[in-house]
C-alpha cells in the first residue's frame, strides 16, 4: 500500500512529527484515531489509515526523484486538469502538485482527528491563489482545495484532487454511481459514450464523467464512499498492464483513481474577487449482508 521505508516512519512517530522522506518534508501523525502524512511538496496527502483498517491511499514503490512529484496519495492537480494548458504553459495537471507548500495550521484533537492548513510558499499564478483544508479522523478524510481570484479579470480554470484509492486488485473493483453518465473515453480520442450499468474494472481505462453524483469504491473487502462538491466532472483512471515507469506491474494492481474533477466538461470561470471550493469527502461503507440459505432435502 505504501513503500516500506514511509511505513517505517510512520511506525516510528508517536504523536505529531516533521520529517525528511525522499528529499522532502512531511508532516507525520499516528494518533488513536489513525495514521495521516502530508507532503510539504503539493500539500499531497501521502498516507491515511483509520484505526484497526487498511490504508486507504496507495503509494508507488519507487517515488521519482526531485523535482517530479510523487505518485500516489492524492496530487493536486492545479490550475489545470491533464494537458488542458493554458497558452504559453507546458506543466501537466499544473504546478501545484510539485510546489512547496508550507503548513499554515494544524488543529489536532488527539482522539478524534485533525484539521491541516497549507498554502504555496510562492505565487503559482498571475491571479489565483490556492490554499488547502484537509480534515482526517477515525471514520473519514476531507480535502478542500480552494481557489480565490485576486486578479480583476475572469479567469478559467481546471483541476482535481487526483486520488489514488489503494485497493486488493484494480481488475476486481466496481463503481457505482455512474450509471446512465455520459463520458469522454480519453482511450478512444474522446469519444463521448453513455455508460451502461455500472462500471467494472477489468482492464485500462480512462474516462472523464459527467457526473456530480456520489461514487461508491468496492475492491470485494471494502466499500467506500467518495462524495464531492464543486466538481462536475468524475475521472476513473487506471494503465492497466503498462503502468508509467515509476511504477511496476504488480504495485500497480493495488491503485484505483477516481477523482474529483473539474474538466474541460465543466471548466470553472472565476470572476474577479470569487472563490471556488473543491472537495472530497471520503468515509467507509458497511459490506452489504450476504444472506445463506439453509439447504433443503
Amino acid at each position: 500500500m505504501i513503500p516500506e521505508s514511509l511505513r517505517a516512519l510512520v511506525d516510528a512517530t508517536s504523536g505529531q512529527r516533521t520529517c525528511e522522506w525522499q528529499g522532502r518534508m512531511l508532516l507525520i501523525l499516528n494518533r488513536a484515531w489513525g495514521e495521516l502524512v502530508v507532503c510539504h511538496q503539493g500539500a499531497q496527502v501521502l498516507h491515511y489509515q483509520p484505526a484497526s483498517q487498511r490504508p486507504w491511499l496507495w503509494v508507488t514503490e519507487t517515488p521519482a526523484t526531485l523535482p517530479g512529484s510523487i505518485r500516489g496519495g492524492i496530487p493536486l492537480c492545479w490550475p489545470w486538469f491533464a494537458d488542458e494548458y493554458p497558452e504559453g504553459e507546458t506543466e501537466l495537471h499544473g504546478p501545484a502538485r510539485k510546489a512547496e507548500w508550507r503548513i499554515d495550521a494544524v488543529e489536532e484533537d488527539e482522539e478524534e482527528g485533525v484539521e491541516i492548513h497549507a498554502s504555496p510558499q510562492s505565487p503559482l499564478h498571475a491571479a489565483l491563489s490556492p490554499r488547502v483544508v484537509i480534515f482526517a479522523g477515525r471514520h473519514f478524510l476531507k480535502v478542500e482545495l480552494i481557489t480565490e481570484n485576486r486578479g480583476e479579470d475572469p479567469v478559467k480554470m481546471t483541476g482535481a484532487l487526483h486520488t489514488y484509492f489503494a485497493v486488493e486488485d484494480a481488475f476486481q473493483c466496481r463503481v457505482t454511481g455512474l450509471a446512465g453518465a455520459s463520458y469522454l473515453d480519453k482511450r478512444q480520442d474522446f469519444s463521448r459514450l453513455d455508460q451502461q450499468g455500472e462500471l467494472g474494472i477489468r482492464g485500462p481505462l480512462d474516462r472523464i464523467y459527467q457526473s456530480s453524483q456520489v461514487q461508491v469504491l468496492e475492491d470485494g473487502q471494502r466499500r467506500l464512499r467518495i462524495a464531492k462538491q464543486g466538481s462536475d466532472s468524475t475521472v476513473v483512471w487506471h494503465p492497466g498492464d503498462a503502468p508509467p515507469a515509476d511504477t511496476s506491474v504488480e504495485n500497480a494492481r493495488g491503485f484505483l483513481c477516481v477523482e474529483t474533477a473539474c474538466t474541460r466538461l465543466d471548466p470553472v470561470w472565476l470572476p474577479p474577487g470569487a472563490q471556488h471550493l473543491l472537495v472530497q469527502h471520503i468515509s467507509p461503507l458497511p459490506q452489504p449482508i450476504r444472506w445463506t440459505l439453509p439447504c433443503c432435502n
